[in-house]
C-alpha cells in the first residue's frame, strides 16, 4: 500500500503536503512546531488535521507491517498461495487482514480439528461438494471408520459423520467472506437487548429494564450506560439477532446440489453460524459498539477541556476565593492579581455553627484590608447557603464587588497532590484547594494544567472509558491549547511548561531550576543551557516561549528565532524599531510593507509564514483566549424557589454531553438544555451550537423542586 496516496485521498489532503508532514513527523518535530512554523511544507493544515493525519498514519503502518507478520505466519505453514498473499496486501483495514488469517490461526484444540486428526476431513469435503454417492451420509461415512478414528472416539458411522460435520461448520465460520457478510447483516439487523437482572430494584437503571434498540441506531450515551449497568450486575445484555434469517443467509452463500448431503450441510451451516460465528459476531458488534460510543464520548470530552482551557482570563482581579463546607467550614484564601496568597482563614456561614455576621465582618475586613473587587465561590458542598451569604454582603455593605461560581472538579485532586505539596509545604490541603479556585478565574490554564485533564470533569462516562485513550486525546487537546496560547518562561510552572512542544517534564523542571538558580531568562538564546534541552528540544520549542522585557523585542512574540531576520527586515522597512513593539505593536505594518506576496519573494520567506510574522508585529503576543466570551458575574443569588416557567435568565455552559448542555443560571444546580431545545433547526450534535464557557440566554421550562432538576430551552416561546 502507498502510505502517502491513502492518506491523501482518505484525508482529502495534497500528496505532497502530506509526503512533507509524514517527513516532518518522522524528524522528530511536534505537532504544535509543524502547525506553526512548517506551514509552507504542509500546505497550512492546522494542529486537527496533523493529529488526524499522524493517528491514520501510525493506523496504517501497524496495519502494513500486520500483514508482513500474517504472510510470514500463513507462509511458515506451507499454505500461502499467491491468491491470499494478494488478498491480505490489498486490505486496507487491520479486521480484514485477521479475517484472512482466522483459518490459519493457531488455536486449542478444538472439535473440527479433533477430527482432521482422525482423518475425516475427506468426508467433510464430500459435505462441501455435496458428492452424488450411493446410498445414505451413514453409508458413505461407514469407510471413514478406522481404527485410528475410532481410536479418536469416532468408532460408528454416526460419530463419523457428526465429526465431518464439525470440520464443515469450522470452514463455513471462518471464511472470510463469510464472516464479513454476516458481520454485516449482524450491524444492520441486530438489537441491543438489555433486561433487570432484578426488577424490582431501584436503580438509574431503570429505563433499561426491558429495552431494545436497533444496533445501528442505538445513540452512543446509551451504550455507555448500558455497559456500566452491565457491569455493575444490574442488566443483562445480549444481542438479538434473526438466527433463522443469518442461517438462511450463510447458507445461500455456500455451494449447494440436491441430493443425500444436503441436510447434512444445512446442520453443518446452521451450527457452523449458531456455535461459532453468532457468539463471536455478537460480542465484535458491542465491541464496536461500546469503542465508537467511546470515541465520541472522549471526542466531546477534548472539545469541552478546550473550550474550558480556552477561557477568557480574569486579569486584575483580587480575589476572595472561598472553597465551601459545613462541618469543617469554608475555606479562605485571598490572592493579589498574580495569584499570590495575602492571607487565608475559615469562616462558618453554613450549618452547624452558621455564624452569618462572623463571616460578614471578616469578608469586610479582607475585602477592605487587601483591595479586593471579586469573590470566587467553588460549587460543590454547601455552595448555595455560601452564595447566600455572599450576595446579602454584597448587598448591605459591598455594592462594587462582583461574585462568580467556579467548578471544583479536579480541585481536591490537585490540592492533595506531590505536586501541591512541593509548591506549598507550608500550607495544608484545604487552603491550597481555595488557591486554586482562585487561580482557576484568574488564568484557567495555567491552573488547570496541574491537574489530569480527566479529573476536570466536563465529559460523560469519563471513568468507564479507554483511560490510555483519554489521557492521550486530552494531554494532545492540552498540548495544543497550551502552545497556541504560548507561555512567559519566566513565571510559567514546570506543570505548564511541560506541555510546550518539545519541553518534557523534566526539562521543565530542569527550566524551573535554571531560572531560580540564574535570575529570569532575558534571552531565547539561554535557553540552550538548559540541561538536556538540546537542538531539536529547542527548535520546537523556542517559538511557543515567551520573554517579557527581555534584551530582544522578538522574543517576546510569537516569532520563531529562525525568522528572526526576516522580521527584522520587515520593521526596517516598516521603519519602526524593534524596542517599539514593547509599545504594543504596528497595527498598520501591511500599509507599510506594500505587496505581502512580492516582500515574501524579496525577502525568500514563505507567504503563509510571512502573513503570520505581520501578524505578530501588529499584536505582539496578543492571547487569543481575549476572543473567548467574558466571565458573568452575580451581584445577586438567586433560588431554585425562585425559578417559574418562562423566566428568561444568562448562564454559563459548564458541561457539554451527547444529549444536550448542562447551564450554570445561578442557582447551584445547573439545568439542562435538552439537545432538541438548543435550536430550530436540526442539531445533529451540542457541541455544535454551544461551547463549555459559553454565555448563552436560555428560559426555564420546567422546575421539578424535589428532585431538584431544571428543564431549560434556549428557544424562546418553545
Amino acid at each position: 500500500m502507498d502510505i502517502i496516496a491513502a492518506l491523501a485521498q482518505e484525508l482529502s489532503l495534497k500528496p505532497a503536503a502530506v509526503e512533507a508532514a509524514v517527513a516532518l513527523i518522522d524528524e522528530g518535530n511536534t505537532i504544535p512546531f509543524i502547525a506553526r512554523y512548517r506551514k509552507e511544507a504542509t500546505g497550512g493544515m492546522d494542529d486537527v488535521a496533523l493529529r488526524a493525519l499522524d493517528d491514520r498514519l501510525t493506523y496504517l503502518r501497524n496495519l502494513e507491517q500486520r500483514k508482513e507478520d500474517v504472510i510470514l505466519l500463513i507462509g511458515a505453514q506451507g499454505k500461502l498461495t499467491p491468491e491470499l498473499e494478494a488478498e491480505i496486501r490489498a486490505a486496507t483495514q487491520l479486521q480484514r487482514v485477521e479475517d484472512l488469517y482466522k483459518p490459519y490461526r493457531k488455536k486449542r484444540q478444538t472439535r473440527a480439528s479433533k477430527a482432521r486428526e482422525a482423518g475425516l476431513e475427506p468426508l467433510a469435503n464430500m459435505i462441501i461438494m455435496q458428492v452424488t454417492s450411493k446410498g445414505s451420509p451413514l453409508e458413505a461415512a461407514a469407510p471413514f471408520v478406522t481404527p485410528e478414528a475410532a481410536e479418536a472416539g469416532y468408532d460408528t458411522p454416526e460419530k463419523a459423520l457428526a465429526g465431518a460435520q464439525d470440520i464443515v461448520a469450522e470452514t463455513v465460520a471462518e471464511d472470510p467472506e463469510n464472516v464479513a457478510d454476516l458481520r454485516s447483516f449482524t450491524e444492520n439487523t441486530g438489537e441491543i437487548v438489555a433486561v433487570a437482572v432484578d426488577a424490582d430494584e431501584k436503580t438509574p437503571y431503570e429505563p433499561y429494564y426491558d429495552f431494545s434498540e436497533p444496533a445501528r441506531k442505538i445513540p452512543n450515551h446509551r451504550i455507555l450506560a448500558i455497559d456500566r449497568g452491565e457491569r455493575e450486575g444490574k442488566l443483562r445484555v445480549r444481542v438479538g439477532v434473526d438466527a433463522q434469517a443469518a442461517v438462511a443467509r450463510l447458507g445461500s452463500r455456500w455451494p449447494r446440489r440436491q441430493g443425500g448431503f444436503a441436510p447434512v450441510l444445512d446442520a453443518a451451516v446452521a451450527d457452523g453460524y449458531k456455535r461459532l460465528m453468532a457468539p463471536s459476531l455478537e460480542r465484535e458488534l458491542r465491541a464496536r459498539l461500546t469503542v465508537r460510543a467511546q470515541t465520541e464520548a472522549i471526542r466531546v470530552f477534548a472539545k469541552n477541556l478546550e473550550s474550558l482551557l480556552s477561557a477568557r482570563p480574569v486579569r486584575g482581579a483580587r480575589i476572595i476565593s472561598l472553597d465551601p463546607g459545613y462541618r469543617t467550614g469554608c475555606k479562605v484564601a485571598v490572592l493579589d492579581e498574580t495569584g499570590k496568597l495575602l492571607d487565608h482563614g475559615v469562616v462558618y456561614p453554613t450549618p452547624p455553627r452558621r455564624d452569618v455576621a462572623g463571616t460578614k465582618r471578616e469578608l469586610a475586613r479582607l475585602t477592605k484590608r487587601y483591595g479586593i473587587n471579586t469573590i470566587v465561590i467553588g460549587n460543590g458542598t454547601a455552595s448555595r447557603e455560601t452564595e447566600e451569604v455572599v450576595s446579602d454582603f454584597i448587598a448591605e455593605q459591598a455594592p462594587d464587588l462582583r461574585y462568580t461560581i467556579v467548578n471544583e472538579a479536579g480541585a481536591s485532586v490537585y490540592s492533595a497532590s506531590e505536586l501541591a505539596s512541593r509548591e506549598y509545604p507550608d500550607l495544608d490541603v484545604t487552603t491550597r484547594g481555595a488557591m486554586s479556585l482562585g487561580r482557576r478565574l484568574q488564568d484557567p490554564l495555567a491552573e488547570l494544567v496541574k491537574i489530569p485533564p480527566q479529573s476536570i470533569g466536563v465529559g460523560q462516562y469519563q471513568h468507564d472509558l479507554d483511560q490510555t485513550e483519554l489521557s492521550r486525546t486530552l494531554g494532545h487537546v492540552v498540548e495544543d491549547v497550551v502552545n497556541r496560547v504560548g507561555v512567559d518562561v519566566n513565571t510559567a510552572s514546570a506543570s505548564l511548561l511541560a506541555y510546550v512542544s518539545g519541553i518534557t517534564p523534566t526539562v521543565a523542571h530542569n527550566i524551573v531550576a535554571y531560572r531560580e538558580e540564574h535570575g529570569a531568562f532575558t534571552d531565547r538564546r539561554q535557553l540552550k543551557e538548559v540541561p538536556k534541552l538540546g537542538p531539536k528540544a529547542f527548535q520546537n520549542a523556542a517559538g511557543f516561549l515567551r520573554i517579557a522585557g527581555g534584551a530582544n523585542p522578538l522574543d517576546a512574540t510569537a516569532v520563531h528565532p529562525e525568522s528572526y531576520a526576516v522580521a527584522r527586515e520587515v520593521l526596517r522597512r516598516a521603519d519602526v524599531a524593534p524596542t517599539d513593539l514593547a509599545a504594543g505593536g504596528v497595527p498598520d505594518i501591511e500599509q507599510r510593507v506594500g505587496s505581502v506576496s512580492a516582500l515574501a519573494g524579496e525577502l525568500g520567506c514563505g507567504l503563509l509564514t510571512l502573513f503570520d510574522i505581520l501578524d505578530e508585529l501588529k499584536k505582539p503576543g496578543r492571547d487569543p483566549r481575549d476572543d473567548a466570551p467574558e466571565v458573568v458575574f452575580s451581584r445577586a443569588a438567586l433560588s431554585i424557589d425562585d425559578l417559574q416557567p418562562g423566566m428568561e435568565l444568562t448562564g454559563t455552559v459548564r458541561n457539554v454531553v451527547d444529549f444536550g448542555a448542562f447551564v450554570d443560571v445561578g442557582v447551584h444546580q445547573d439545568g439542562l438544555v435538552h439537545i432538541s431545545k438548543l435550536s430550530t433547526r436540526f442539531v445533529k450534535h451540542p457541541s455544535d451550537v454551544v461551547a463549555v464557557g459559553d454565555t448563552v440566554k436560555v428560559w426555564v421550562e420546567r422546575v421539578d423542586r424535589e428532585r431538584g432538576k431544571i428543564s431549560l430551552t434556549m428557544v424562546k416561546g418553545k
